[in-house]
Parts: C-alpha cells; structure tokens; sequence
C-alpha cells in the first residue's frame, strides 16, 4: 500500500531534488572535514593551537569553481538578458 502511494511518476523530481540538495549537503561535509584549515580531526592537528597558515587558507578559499566564475557575469541567461535590455 505505501508503495503505490510514494512511488507513483509524480513524486520522480521530488526525489530527485532531495537527492541533489542531499549530495550537495554531503560534497560540503566532506569537503570541510577534508580540506578546511580550521577542522582539526586528529589529536596531533588539534594540539598545535591556532595556526597562522594563510596559504592554506587562501587555497581553501579559493578554490576551482570560484577561480572558473571570477571573471563570468553574474546573471543567469546573459545572452536573453542582453536581448531585451539593450537597445539597438
């Protein structure tokens, strides 16, 4: 009975949302557990104290997909907006 009323053809993309919010919630974590500066998971990093390691900071900050849209234009369809607000 609760199968017929959850996986019905309506309900895919509900499911496929949450997947994709929960794979982002979970890159996150793993990405600031792994390669945040300020997490410390062992007991050799969490014993040396406050650390002034700004490379490593900056790198962390830094990283692939900001690098990509430094220079991108913040809008999300710049082409269509370009079209309806520019006068020729």
């Amino acid at each position: 009975m609760a199968t017929n009323r959850w996986l019905r053809p309506e309900v895919y993309p509900l499911f496929a949302t949450v997947g994709l919010a929960v794979g982002i919630c979970g890159m996150q974590l793993v990405r600031n557990i792994t390669t945040n500066p300020e997490v410390r998971v062992t007991k050799q990093k969490r014993a040396a104290g406050v650390l002034e390691n700004f490379a490593e900071g900056e790198k962390y900050s830094q990283h692939s997909v900001r690098k990509f849209v430094r220079n991108k234009s913040p809008q999300i369809m710049p082409s269509i907006n370009k079209f309806f607000s520019d006068p020729n």
